[in-house]
């Protein structure tokens, strides 16, 4: 449980940073897509006897800057591109288990979350994830900030946008997958979009935006994992039905307001 409450913490502060360049990007879909795609570097990693955790993240910085290269440098729009390699990464995931023979619990791990699996060796890998990403939004911040706002005006200034924009679909990717063992595969997306959306309603500047991210997804993360210890429930499920009941909570509270 410690364990859990410490990877949950470092998940928290990544993916609230994160989700709120995604959700002001309108690029709430590619948690989703990356996150089902990266079944195969789960897979892959299930059948070569390798790390899971460090195998899906290299498996969706892969898919990442493929979605990229689709999304850029075809006719395919964004979507498109994302619902290409989710559908196809997953496929493939599922015909790669179909050749491992005997029940395998760490895939259940991953497709449904499990705060009791959560291994020492995966405290380390998310928490080495998280800081290096918090880091990379730090230092270039406001290349960011420009990248996302005014994209044109960037370029025009030599600040290469596409550069940042790839980062960011690589860091996206490395996230999700950081999520993966708190929530699984299939709800992990919500961690990424749900504190984002609660904090949009209540925010004006950029900068509240973000912090006020961070604080809800901690405590959207944290809140959920105490409750489904005591109550005994699923853990991914009772952490993205925490932020869904909050979501609306704080929705219907706005417009009591007005």
């Amino acid at each position: 449980m410690i364990r859990a409450i410490a990877a949950g913490s470092a998940v928290a502060l990544v993916l609230g940073y994160l989700g709120t360049f995604i959700v002001t990007r309108r690029l709430s879909f590619i948690g989703d897509g990356l996150a089902h795609a990266s079944l195969l570097g789960v897979a892959l990693a299930i059948l070569l006897g390798f790390a899971p955790l460090p195998t899906a993240m290299l498996t969706a910085v892969v898919l990442a800057i493929l979605i990229y290269y689709l999304e850029r440098r075809t006719n395919l729009s964004g979507d498109m591109a994302i619902a290409i390699i989710f559908t196809s990464g997953m496929a493939l995931g599922l015909i790669l288990l179909h050749f491992y023979s005997g029940y395998q619990p760490e895939l259940m791990s991953y497709l449904f979350g499990n705060i009791l699996a959560i291994s020492r060796w995966d405290l380390i890998s998310i928490i080495s994830a998280s800081v290096i990403i918090i880091t990379f939004l730090t230092i270039f911040f406001r290349r960011f900030l420009f990248a996302t706002f005014d994209p044109v005006g960037a370029y025009l200034a030599g600040k290469k946008p596409w550069l940042y924009d790839l980062l960011l679909y690589i860091m996206t990717a490395v996230a999700i997958i950081a999520g993966i063992k708190l929530v699984g595969i299939i709800l992990v997306s919500a961690l990424l979009v749900i504190p984002s959306a609660i904090s949009r309603l209540y925010t004006k500047s950029f900068v509240n935006f973000i912090l006020l991210t961070i604080l809800l997804s901690f405590l959207i993360i944290n809140s959920g994992l105490i409750l489904s210890y005591y109550l005994d429930l699923p853990s991914g499920a009772t952490i993205v039905l925490t932020g869904s009941i909050l979501f609306m909570f704080l929705s219907i509270t706005k417009k009591l307001i007005k």
